[in-house]
């Protein structure tokens, strides 16, 4: 009987073991794709995931993460996820096809230092090397996650705030933020008001917002299909401040402006210039389905908001929960694997991380055209 290794990659299971640290939160995850079916018409078995392990640098109340100390962060855990993910697993290196890290974009610092464990990791494990865009990370795993087909995404997070939409192997950017990405215009604002970072800023905000009850006016910034954040944090830090310094604000009922009515602003303003933009991509390539993707993609007011308005449309809303939406390894070794199953290989050479790594510069060779 044939070895693993002496089969063709499309005619038995493959493994990814999947490094993600673009930012603050450290994933490791391993991933098993089985053989696609001998005919287009036939759908791909679900993937199967073997483990997703992740560990967060939490920093106290009113202070963002350095590069530095994140990089530091993630050199101190690496180890210990990956042997966690491969007993969670009950895999061997041996089971192991290819070692998957995220090489854009991101935070230099960190990036870096998880690229130097998975180089590490492929050439003790003698396994080869697949660098993997962070975004087409996330929209791939939402995709089998969900089941969504071919949707208009709208991928928003700490660093990337993108409408994106799927045409001749390439995910097209049709709208982006001109300046800050929408997660971090809400960690910054999270900062303003001192609030925890802990489990994350923009979660401790979608809480506060819930009991919010008076909307106060912001700057609405739609400029086509992009759209630009930084003017209405300014807007509402002044507004912040102003309280904090004695002088409180007053909604038209008398009630005086507070922390939660701030957040509760803030985030219906910022999730109707996405909605809108969102709806115009769908309108543009008459798609029916929307997929939200990234971290901010977990907030429950955001998938409320978008649902209203794809169910208008006759559409669908997909999304995914907290283990897939924020950062993690899984998706990683899933945009991994399916790059790998086409033949690509990052030699190391060209494994240099890159933090400016656009989405729509990865040919995706999986899809058909």
């Amino acid at each position: 009987m044939p070895s693993k290794q002496e089969l063709p990659i499309l005619c038995r299971p493959t493994v990814a073991l999947g490094l993600e640290g673009s930012a603050n939160k450290l994933g490791v995850g391993i991933i098993r794709h089985f053989p696609r079916p001998a005919t287009k018409t036939d759908a791909r078995p679900p993937a199967q995931i073997l483990a997703n392990i992740r560990h967060t640098y939490i920093t106290p109340p009113g202070e963002g993460f350095l590069p530095r100390d994140t990089a530091k962060h993630h050199r101190s855990f690496v180890v210990e996820l990956v042997k966690d993910a491969l007993k969670t697993s009950g895999l061997t290196p041996d089971d192991i096809d290819c070692v998957c890290f995220t090489q854009g974009p991101g935070m230099g610092a960190p990036l870096q230092s998880v690229a130097i464990a998975a180089r590490t990791i492929s050439m003790m494990w003698d396994k080869p090397l697949v660098g993997v865009n962070h975004c087409i990370g996330h929209i791939e795993m939402g995709r089998e996650i969900t089941g969504a087909n071919n949707p208009v995404v709208l991928y928003v997070s700490g660093g990337n705030t993108q409408v994106i939409a799927y045409s001749h192997r390439r995910y097209r950017i049709f709208g982006e933020t001109l300046d800050i990405a929408v997660g971090n215009c809400l960690d910054r604002f999270a900062r303003t008001l001192q609030i925890p970072n802990d489990p994350s800023p923009g979660f401790n905000i979608e809480v506060l917002a819930k009991k919010g009850k008076h909307y106060v006016e912001l700057p609405y910034t739609v400029k086509g299909m992009d759209v630009s954040m930084s003017g209405i944090l300014a807007y509402i830090d002044g507004v912040a401040n102003d309280i904090f310094n004695g002088n409180p604000r007053y909604a038209e009922d008398g009630e005086i402006i507070t922390n939660e009515d701030l957040c509760f602003s803030l985030q219906e303003t910022i999730f109707a210039m996405l909605v809108e933009i969102t709806e115009r991509a769908m309108a543009h390539v008459g798609s029916q389905q929307v997929l939200i993707v990234g971290g901010v993609g977990c907030n429950e007011r955001l998938q409320e908001m978008m649902g209203i308005m794809a169910r208008d449309r006759g559409g669908a809303v997909y999304a995914t929960d907290e283990r897939f939406c924020i950062d993690n390894g899984i998706m990683i070794a899933h945009a991994g694997l399916l790059a790998y199953e086409t033949g690509f290989r990052t030699s190391l050479k060209d494994s240099v991380c890159t933090q400016r790594f656009r989405t729509d510069e990865v040919f995706i060779a999986w899809r058909d055209d």
